[in-house]
């Protein structure tokens, strides 16, 4: 008898521990943890900083809250942000484009030669548009069927589309003649430059493409696991060709975009450009993995990343200073990512 209470009491006590951890596991994350891990929380979180933000400005600048000012920062974001649509699909579907910032530059420096311009603005419109697009269906084919690794392939594309760019261009400014082209950063409606409303535009037909479309469902379920959508019937190749020509025409966008705002086609244009989109991205909520992410985070996230430029601009602090901010930023915002991923598991 003695022996068999002995061998008995372990097992009700790992009996115990096991209805124990059971429990916990149905309780589940906490209702702050969930909040945090949804795509509301993590935006509602992103308009907190920017409304504290506005408030260091006030507090710092007087010309902060002007008109002028707060118009400076929309324009300011409206072209990073154009990219930064292309770039939420392509990392909500499972992959990484680092060749957006020369894209773009690569399709002003095209769309502003003296032989493109003399077409009209019309052909130049077009041919920002077809370098972007050919640009990202080069990266889409090279990562699809020559199963290169994104990272890889986008890099290479950024190499080689700057030394076109430099190649075409000669390492001279190219001046925009075309009044059409150069009048569209001037242009405003309602007292608001017409490049918000582009942006704008883009971002509204991107959420409706993400979030309301066959198209946006199958790039989160390739995200988020590419080989059960393949089992699933989804083309999956075809589908990450789409996804990176879609990035390489909001490039094509952006390049018009900043051809009018400069007046130039410059191999220097989109200098970075890649990691500031990137970065908004992953501090909008977007996993680098895949089959997660928001549109609205990514521009909550641009907007975030040029007010602390315009703050620092204001307040005359170094650049590097700024850097570094930015820097803690995107790792605070990979740390809450990788937290609320662990609590809501």
């Amino acid at each position: 008898m003695p022996d068999q209470e002995l061998v008995t009491a372990p097992a009700a006590d790992e009996s115990g521990r096991v209805e124990k951890a059971a429990s916990a596991a149905g309780r589940g994350p906490s209702r702050a943890a969930r909040l945090l891990d949804s795509g509301a929380g993590r935006n509602l979180g992103l308009v907190a900083v920017l409304v504290l933000l506005c408030v260091v400005g006030v507090s710092t600048a007087d010309t902060f809250a002007t008109t002028s000012n707060l118009l400076t920062i929309l324009t300011s974001a409206s072209i990073i942000g154009v990219i930064t649509v292309g770039v939420t699909f392509v990392i909500i579907g499972g992959g990484i484009d680092l060749s957006v910032g020369k894209v773009m530059a690569l399709a002003s420096v095209w769309a502003t030669t003296v032989a493109t311009q003399s077409y009209g603005p019309w052909v130049m419109i077009f041919c920002a548009l077809a370098v972007g697009a050919g640009a990202g269906l080069v990266n889409g084919l090279l990562i699809a069927y020559g199963r290169i690794v994104p990272f890889i392939v986008t890099l290479a594309m950024l190499i080689t589309a700057q030394g076109l760019a430099e190649r075409i261009s000669g390492r001279r400014s190219q001046i925009v003649v075309d009044p059409v082209i150069a009048g569209i950063a001037n242009t405003r409606l309602l007292g608001i430059p017409l490049l918000v409303y582009i942006f704008a535009a883009v971002v509204a037909l991107g959420w409706v493409l993400l979030n309301r479309t066959t198209f946006g469902r199958r790039t989160f379920a390739i995200g988020g696991n590419p080989e059960a959508a393949r089992l699933a019937g989804l083309d999956v190749k075809r589908h990450t060709i789409a996804l990176y020509v879609l990035s390489g025409l909001c490039c094509g966008i952006a390049a018009i975009m900043i051809a009018s705002l400069t007046t130039t086609g410059s191999s220097t244009h989109g200098t970075l450009y890649e990691l500031d989109a990137i970065a908004a991205v992953i501090i909008g909520g977007t996993l680098l993995t895949g089959g997660r992410g928001t549109l609205i985070g990514s521009i909550l996230g641009v907007l975030v990343f040029t007010t602390i430029t315009n703050l620092f601009v204001l307040n005359n602090l170094a650049t590097e200073v700024q850097n570094i901010a930015k820097g803690v930023i995107i790792v605070v915002a990979v740390l809450i990512q990788t937290r609320a991923q662990r609590t809501s598991t």
